[in-house]
């Protein structure tokens, strides 16, 4: 499998590449050159199948041969060492639980797939020291610090919006030492991600440096998130209604690497693009205008992204055709208070606690479902609402039990560099 550029088709690379630069040239996306279709005997056997059979089966096309079957299966199994229930919430909707990895968010699977392969590729000797740069608006940096935390050969530098995550979040990417590096910046989560793609295409830092990013503008964090869309649909091949998704969408790789899924075969309906007030995506499928603009603070905040990145790779999907994409894809927009009152009235009505993302995707789904009522939903629950303890708890009325990981976390002493511009992160990177 080669990858593309999006800015310049004719820029091709290897899987390994890919991964190692984690942005073409002229900070442009990489995306596989073709989409595989994986047989119908994989479909119908699929509920026969484990977890880590089913997504060697569906990474394998685009890895290739450039990690070995034991290598990669290693590597799956070591990221895929948890659960990913659908858990029931009423008659025809139910949540997806991406929460119950080492850090507590969904984005575990793509920074520990993502370890794994980078790992093997400097194992084999050929690149020298790595620096992972990335940018996070709450739970990648946390994920991407525990995948990589102790890793040989691999330098972790992240940057957080100040006072713009949450303070487990915080804990989770600052407390951890080693090989991790974590840089305060006095702005917002795009600020972060525009100093990161910037790092990049700086010729002086590549001289010093050899950079990649472990942002889902990293084809090895974007693609590993179709295998949430798998294990679903394994839980749900009983239902005889359409199955539509409803995914809390922040920089749109965990949609997109849905999208592509079904590019793949996988028989899903429908795709819900779920926004807080950062709501891009929404504005553009009612007007056909992608007009980004600075993101705003809400309490889902991992959302907070005025700009996302990954939508172009949804773009490419269909071919930049705005018809077959709103075919498939809706998108709907909440507030703060909307998004409290939700999680107020599923604890009431369910006996069921959602984080502020999972609320943002359970009023998308609700509100797609009350105009479709011929389908089966499934909202994605990526965080554990102790991740937003001081929102939930107010808006619930009680105590959310605390995991013991976040105990542990939270009693360890934050340490972080203060940061205001790029010229400061570029000084700390020449060291």
């Amino acid at each position: 499998m080669k990858y593309i550029s999006l800015n310049d088709k004719n820029h091709k690379v290897s899987f390994e590449d890919a991964v190692v630069r984690g942005l073409a040239p002229g900070k442009a996306l990489y995306f596989p050159e073709k989409i595989p279709n994986l047989s119908k005997d994989f479909f119908q056997n699929l509920g026969e199948l484990s977890k880590e059979e089913i997504a060697f089966e569906a990474i394998k096309p685009f890895v290739g041969e450039e990690i070995d079957k034991n290598g990669l299966q290693e590597i799956l199994k070591k990221t895929l060492n948890f659960e990913f229930p659908v858990v029931p919430i009423s008659e025809n909707t139910g949540t997806l639980e991406l929460f119950h990895g080492p850090t507590l968010a969904f984005k575990d699977v793509g920074a520990g797939f993502m370890a794994g392969c980078l790992g093997h590729f400097v194992k084999k000797g050929n690149l020298g020291k790595i620096t992972v740069l990335v940018a996070t608006s709450g739970d990648t940096g946390g994920a991407v610090a525990n995948g990589f935390l102790g890793v040989e050969g691999i330098d972790v530098v992240i940057l957080y919006p100040k006072g713009k995550v949450s303070e487990i979040q915080e804990k989770q990417l600052t407390t951890l030492g080693q090989n991790i590096t974590a840089l305060e910046v006095n702005g917002n989560f795009d600020d972060c991600q525009d100093m990161v793609k910037k790092a990049f295409s700086d010729a002086e830092i590549s001289e010093k440096r050899q950079l990649t990013s472990a942002n889902s503008i990293n084809v090895a964090r974007w693609l590993p998130q179709m295998f949430y869309y798998f294990f679903a649909y394994k839980q749900l091949t009983e239902k005889q209604e359409k199955l539509v998704f409803s995914v809390p969408s922040g920089n749109f790789g965990n949609i997109c690497a849905g999208m592509l899924a079904k590019k793949m075969g996988l028989p899903i309906d429908r795709f819900i693009a779920s926004n807080n007030e950062n709501n891009v995506v929404t504005r553009y499928l009612q007007s056909q205008e992608y007009s980004p603009k600075p993101s705003v603070q809400t309490i889902s905040n991992a959302m907070d992204v005025g700009n996302p990145s990954n939508f172009v790779r949804i773009l490419e999907l269909f071919n930049n055709e705005f018809e077959p994409l709103s075919k498939q894809l809706s998108s709907f927009s909440y507030s703060d208070e909307e998004t409290r009152k939700a999680i107020k009235q599923v604890k009431e009505k369910y006996n069921y606690v959602m984080d502020p993302h999972g609320a943002v995707g359970y009023l998308g789904l609700q509100e797609f479902l009350a105009e479709n009522p011929d389908y089966y939903g499934t909202f994605l629950e990526t965080a554990h609402p102790v991740k937003f303890l001081e929102t939930v708890e107010e808006v619930i009325g009680e105590k959310v039990e605390i995991p013991v990981s976040i105990k542990e976390a939270m009693n360890k002493e934050k340490k972080a560099f203060n940061i205001s511009d790029y010229d400061e992160l570029k000084a700390y990177l020449m060291q």
